[in-house]
């Protein structure tokens, strides 16, 4: 990947204006996310695959999928080994980072396979691909009740002070990783570099395959 291509897609963290909703609306953290990903990197997106294309006639689809899931694979496992936050605020932070991190690629590939990454079904791809939804109709549905809540600003606090459990729950659920295993390991410090390294890689691997094969039949 040439240095141009790969500074498009640097690692980022989900914006602070994010991580204000979901926190205020975790039920619906992952409809939150998507929709957000899909304004946010999907012209990133489509810009890093036209400018790689240009630089490498050459390349084919399936090649430019490849960089884009290599890379983030990578980064997936180095916010698994580097993230330096104990306890359950640092297993918030680390599934949404991973969730956030996830969704960028499977954006890059949708760009990559010649698929408009900045279209709104993006978001339904992928809440489907990250296995938030097993249809596509439901994923719909639940975008736009959280989409209806981001326009009317109807959050509300957890009255019963879960708010960071049910927010690391579905996040982690979104980054394909075993939410009870992944907090302890970020609450026993040290634990989670070892697990954390291997859990984010392995999911972040297995999604991109599963986005490959969505987005080569599209």
């Amino acid at each position: 990947m040439s240095q141009r291509a790969s500074a498009s897609i640097d690692a980022s963290t989900p914006p602070g204006s994010l991580w204000s909703r979901m926190k205020a609306d975790p039920q619906y953290a992952p409809e939150h996310l998507a929709l957000e990903a899909v304004r946010r990197l999907g012209p990133e997106a489509a810009e890093w695959a036209a400018r790689t294309r240009e630089e490498r006639p050459e390349i084919t689809p399936d090649e430019l999928a490849t960089l884009a899931a290599k890379h983030f694979t990578a980064l997936a496992r180095l916010s698994g080994a580097l993230s330096g936050v104990t306890g359950l605020p640092g297993a918030v932070v680390d599934v949404g980072v991973l969730a956030w991190t996830q969704a960028r690629m499977v954006l890059h590939i949708a760009a990559a396979h010649g698929v408009d990454p900045a279209a709104g079904e993006r978001a339904t791809d992928l809440l489907v691909l990250q296995r938030v939804h097993k249809v596509a109709e439901s994923a719909r549905t639940a975008l736009g009740v959280a989409a209806g809540r981001e326009r009317a600003s109807r959050f509300f606090a957890d009255s019963q002070g879960g708010t960071l459990v049910k927010l690391s729950l579905k996040l982690a659920r979104m980054a394909g990783v075993r939410a009870a295993r992944k907090v302890f390991a970020k609450v026993v410090p040290g634990a989670g570099v070892i697990l954390g390294t291997w859990v984010n890689s392995a999911a972040t691997r297995d999604l991109a395959r599963r986005a490959r094969e969505h987005f080569q039949n599209a």
